[in-house]
Parts: structure tokens; C-alpha cells; sequence
């Protein structure tokens, strides 16, 4: 019945435990007080212990968080980059569907029978006709005229080589 911590009768007590816990006795030193064991000490070793574990896994989740912010950021970037050369893609698309449409009007244009009604009704241009021919008749002789004013080349001087010059032709 030793196994049991009642005792079974008409009223059930706790049985009391086969062995007593023994306190710990810490040996006196020759003044009265006592000694401080080893195990406070070991305490102690194992709380800066657990600290130095909990500073360590504290810096690794850290340097953890701040390699997937930045790869996040990074990839932030990349995707806004991304997106920015699909719109310049799409924009220069459509300028050059424009650019075509215009070339094709253009050329479509340039016919030359649009080119003379164009003339005619906005212009009043008419064609050329032997009556509207005017000749004039020029001698064939070449005429040549000497130039009457000399022709000075020189160069551009400053206004400190003026200067200089000026007081050169001065002692002249």
C-alpha cells in the first residue's frame, strides 16, 4: 500500500511519504556564517550562459530579418523597374504605329495630281502656257569689275594688341 497516497477507510488521509526531503546543510565556518557553495556560482554561469545564447539568437534572427528585407527591397526595385520598361515599351509601340500612319499619309499625299489640285484650288496656280513665257536676252560679253575699296585681311586683334600696335606706330 505504499504505492497508494490514501489511506481507504471511512475517512481517507494522505499517508505520509516513505522518505523525507533532507535540506541542505551548508557547512559553518569558524566565525558562524555560512559558506557559499559552488552551486550559486554554477547558477550564475549557466544564467550569463542562457543570456549569451538568447544575445546570440537574438543577432541571428536580426542579421536574418535584414538579409530578407533587403532581398525583398531589392526585388521591390527590380519588379518597379520592370514595370517601368513595360510602359516605356508599350509608349514607343504606339509612336511607332503613329509613326507609320503618318509615313503612309504622307506618301499617299505626295501624288502629283494631288499636288496640282492642291495648287490650282488653294494656291491659284495655273499651269504654264506659251503666252505667259517672257524671254529676255542678255549680251554675251563677261563684264568684270575691278574692286574699288582694298580689301584688307588681317586678323581679329584684342584690345590689348591694339593697344601695343597703337603705341608701336606711334615711335614709327
Amino acid at each position: 500500500m505504499a504505492y497508494n497516497r490514501y489511506q481507504y477507510e471511512t475517512s481517507p488521509r494522505k499517508l505520509q511519504p516513505v522518505y523525507e526531503p533532507q535540506k541542505k546543510k551548508y557547512p559553518k565556518t569558524s566565525t558562524g556564517k555560512k559558506v557559499k557553495s559552488k552551486t550559486n556560482n554554477t547558477s550564475k554561469k549557466a544564467v550569463k550562459q542562457n543570456k549569451k545564447e538568447h544575445k546570440k539568437t537574438v543577432l541571428y534572427v536580426g542579421i536574418a530579418f535584414a538579409i530578407l528585407f533587403t532581398i525583398s527591397y531589392r526585388n521591390a526595385i527590380i519588379s518597379e523597374n520592370f514595370k517601368q520598361t513595360n510602359d516605356l515599351k508599350t509608349k514607343l509601340a504606339t509612336m511607332q504605329k503613329e509613326n507609320e500612319q503618318l509615313e503612309v499619309n504622307i506618301e499617299s499625299s505626295l501624288n502629283l495630281k494631288n499636288i496640282e489640285n492642291v495648287a490650282k484650288t488653294e494656291l491659284g496656280m495655273s499651269k504654264l502656257d506659251s503666252s505667259k513665257t517672257v524671254y529676255i536676252n542678255l549680251p554675251r560679253e563677261d563684264h568684270v569689275e575691278t574692286a574699288s575699296e582694298e580689301v584688307q585681311i588681317g586678323e581679329d586683334k584684342n584690345w590689348f594688341e591694339e593697344i601695343i600696335d597703337s603705341i608701336i606706330n606711334l615711335f614709327k
